[in-house]
């Protein structure tokens, strides 16, 4: 396997994790680039349900390296917590599990800051983030006050560090009539993370380069999706970190010609979690039934999921800003049993009826209104099926149809959370 980016192409949720555990199998590494805690990733092998929230999601496989890189934010004592459940379920990460020094902490300020945003934002104004302090993290980041992980290894330093962001924060939390942590309780955080973490740092940059050029496979692990990208997802509704195909390059450390396949993972329907616009979202019974049949509740918030039909024109700029190499449909066995299953083609906009997604309009009223087509569904259960071919007619008329109008190949459909319910779609 060659290096492949394994990115959302909606807003997030569209089960990466899953894909990248299966994908992994014919990798020598796997790269997690951005994002943080925010961004739970769920893995069902055996029978047995893990979430994993910072941790690469190749970690199950247990010959894989594992690299969290430096267009990550890390709260320590979650990572620490989170190993610790993984080797308590037998997943060692001895030896292959890599942190960039170069990574930066969310640390307690961070956390209640994030808190303190949303429960005192305007109505509808709430981003609806998961308050993991991972916007100020990088916000800290970007004004050159951020914490690394390499810090951990000089706790002095670190403290000094910590002191200074802490009077940067200190009148937003005066504003606030909230109380700020004080230097020490911060600092003992970091004390108590670093003998388990400082281990495992190392210039990642570097280690990914060496597998590439000795011709291992690599896997880059997106978080989030393409529209909750900084700068091209619906803004101001959108994470803190770079979402796209591009963030692999700056978030893991590497070159734009390193990177030899794209593939973008979408559900067969969309959802989303949190505030923002959602052009397709269905608040009726249908929406309920496919939250229900689907589990979409957020797997880090447990917040029930917004559910809507399948956004053609929005794959289609996924496909565009991601240069998507193929598509890979999720949950395709959520739609069996509704008839007709609908599919939003192109928008009517103000200036006309548009086939791509006019992401600027995105959210602005009555500015967007999508356009439908009907296509038949199917009731026959698809959950053990196999093959593409003993999938009903309709199921698979639905996925050549959405290679067709997106313009981007299909390779793999799943039909159930399992890491064998997957089924690889064929191409002359």
């Amino acid at each position: 396997m060659p290096a492949v980016v394994v990115v959302g192409a909606q807003w997030g949720d569209e089960g990466k994790g899953k894909i990248v555990d299966y994908l992994a199998e014919s990798a020598r590494m796997v790269v997690r680039y951005a994002g943080g805690p925010n961004a739970g990733h769920t893995l069902v092998v055996g029978g047995q349900k893990l979430i994993v929230r910072l941790v690469p999601s190749g970690v199950l496989r247990p010959d894989k390296i594992c690299v969290m890189a430096q267009g990550m934010v890390v709260d320590p004592l979650l990572l620490v917590a989170e190993i610790d459940e993984l080797m308590s379920r037998g997943h060692s990460i001895e030896g292959r599990l890599f942190i960039s020094d170069r990574a930066h902490l969310i640390l307690p300020y961070h956390v209640l800051a994030d808190g303190l945003r949303e429960t005192g934002a305007q109505p509808g104004l709430a981003i609806g983030t998961t308050r993991r302090g991972i916007g100020p993290t990088y916000e800290d980041k970007a004004a050159r006050r951020g914490v690394t992980a390499g810090m951990l290894r000089d706790l002095d330093r670190a403290t000094s560090l910590v002191a200074r962001a802490l009077d940067s924060w200190a009148p937003f939390f005066a504003a606030r009539g909230a109380t700020l942590p004080t230097v020490d309780m911060v600092v003992e955080v970091l004390s108590k993370a670093a003998p388990r973490l400082v281990p495992l740092l190392a210039d990642t940059s570097a280690l990914i380069d060496r597998h590439l050029r000795e011709g291992d496979g690599v896997l880059f692990e997106g978080a989030q999706g393409t529209l909750l990208d900084i700068d091209h997802g619906t803004y101001p509704f959108v994470t803190s970190s770079s979402a796209v195909a591009g963030g692999a390059c700056t978030g893991a450390g590497v070159g734009p010609r390193a990177i030899s396949r794209v593939v973008g993972v979408s559900k067969a329907y969309v959802t989303r979690v949190g505030g923002g616009p959602f052009p397709t979202e269905l608040d009726d019974d249908t929406g309920e039934r496919i939250r229900t049949a689907g589990a979409e509740f957020g797997s880090v918030t447990g917040r029930p999921r917004r559910t809507g039909w399948l956004d053609i024109p929005a794959l289609r700029y996924a496909a565009r800003v991601n240069s998507l190499d193929a598509l890979i449909l999720t949950k395709l066995d959520v739609l069996t049993g509704l008839d007709p299953v609908r599919v939003c083609v192109a928008y009517d906009t103000p200036d006309g009826r548009v086939d791509d997604l006019p992401i600027d309009l995105v959210g602005q009223g009555n500015m967007l209104r999508p356009v439908y087509e009907s296509l038949p569904g199917w009731t026959r259960p698809i959950s053990d099926v196999r093959d593409f071919g003993s999938l009903p007619r309709q199921a698979r008329d639905y996925v050549r149809f959405i290679e067709k109008r997106v313009g981007v190949a299909c390779d793999l459909v799943s039909v159930g959370p399992g890491r064998d319910a997957i089924i690889q779609v064929p191409h002359e």
